[in-house]
């Protein structure tokens, strides 16, 4: 098994762990896209299952094991200093503390359920996307993406949702925020699915590398697998 972690594999690892930040912070404002509403952090966040397709596509599950829980460290790290950032009193004339607070102090059930549902989500991503290679000798590269991506979105705002809002909104209204929220992603990685292909094409060449996981250990802990 290939141990060395190359430069293209560096720089989507940092830029899924970014855009995963980027979007727990966007999070914070509400959009209104025609008649659903959904958090700003639906801008980016969907790139993050895009390069979580790429990665476990191109260097197999384990690679992405570990990408999966550099970003729920990186958001762990973020929460704590943002907590930190917001508790530290400010200089006597700086009025921006409610904005700021606003902005970044997310409540902790929040955290839990975006962390929570995160690593549910990504796991399961990953999981689908590399069992379907194996299954499929690496064809239909668009169906296990759109496929993989559907499951592991429909899990993370299943669990976000449920986590955060069960007994604020009405049942309906939570299922509609699911429903609206898995929709809205998955369309995402359709959209850009041509760029997709071509991605994977350019690394897989620069690479000389097409990963097939038939012999490793699916369990999202074995952290020594890589």
């Amino acid at each position: 098994m290939r141990r060395e972690v190359s430069v293209l594999f560096m720089l989507a690892g940092i830029l899924f762990a970014t855009c995963l930040l980027i979007s727990n912070i966007l999070a914070a404002k509400i959009l209104l896209i025609g008649p659903w509403a959904a958090p700003a952090g639906v801008l980016i966040f969907p790139i993050a299952y895009i390069l979580n397709d790429v990665i476990t596509e191109v260097w197999g599950f384990s690679k992405a094991r570990l990408i999966i829980w550099t970003g729920f460290v990186v958001n762990v790290l973020a929460a704590v200093f943002f907590s930190l950032g917001i508790t530290i009193p400010g200089a006597p004339f700086w009025e921006g503390q409610k904005a700021f607070q606003s902005v970044l102090g997310n409540a902790p059930r929040i955290v839990a359920a975006s962390l929570s549902a995160y690593l549910a989500g990504s796991f399961l991503n990953a999981y689908v996307m590399s069992r379907m290679k194996v299954k499929t000798q690496g064809r239909g590269f668009s169906a296990r993406a759109i496929l993989s991506t559907l499951l592991g979105e429909s899990a993370d705002s299943l669990i976000f949702i449920t986590v955060a809002f069960a007994g604020i909104f009405p049942v309906p209204v939570l299922a509609t925020m699911i429903l609206t929220q898995a929709t809205m992603k998955t369309i995402y990685e359709i959209l850009v699915l041509p760029v997709t292909i071509q991605i994977v094409k350019y690394i897989k060449r620069i690479e000389g590398i097409d990963t097939f996981d038939t012999e490793l250990s699916y369990s999202p802990f074995r952290l020594n697998e890589i």
